[in-house]
């Protein structure tokens, strides 16, 4: 039951974490710059890539589609660990798959991000890991 527990308040974190992340996307200027020239800038070039874009638009892709990836992460592993914990504490696969997920997510945290999501990502981390060795030591 512990084990149970612990996925579920790992996926909560990563659908509450990547719920703000989303809504300061596309509602908030949370995401813009503080120097408006740099943000102009953003919105007059392009990477080396494609001139379909810009990089005002990528950035702001790239934190929607972000957003999108943790709400999923979050939903799909709620949902298993409320209404199929059988199936996925069966699954090795799901378990160290979603493991490895979260801890590239928290590498990125370390990496680039600051310290909510960074600490709220460790610890969804810290439980998805606990519960798996719970799951797999029963």
């Amino acid at each position: 039951m512990t084990a149970k527990y612990l996925w579920i308040i790992a996926s909560c974190i990563y659908i509450i974490l990547a719920s703000l992340h989303l809504l300061y996307t596309f509602f908030t200027n949370k995401f813009s710059v503080r120097d408006p020239a740099v943000e102009e800038g953003m919105k007059k070039t392009w990477p080396v890539l494609t001139h379909k874009t810009t990089m005002w638009k990528a950035w702001i892709g790239f934190n929607g589609s972000h957003s999108g990836g943790g709400i999923f992460l979050g939903v799909i592993n709620l949902y298993l660990a409320v209404f199929h914990f059988e199936f996925l504490s069966g699954s090795i696969f799901i378990l160290l798959f979603t493991c490895i997920t979260s801890f590239f997510y928290l590498f990125l945290g370390f990496k680039y991000w600051f310290s909510i999501p960074r600490n709220g990502i460790l610890i969804a981390s810290v439980c998805f890991t606990v519960a798996t060795v719970l799951i797999i030591m029963k």
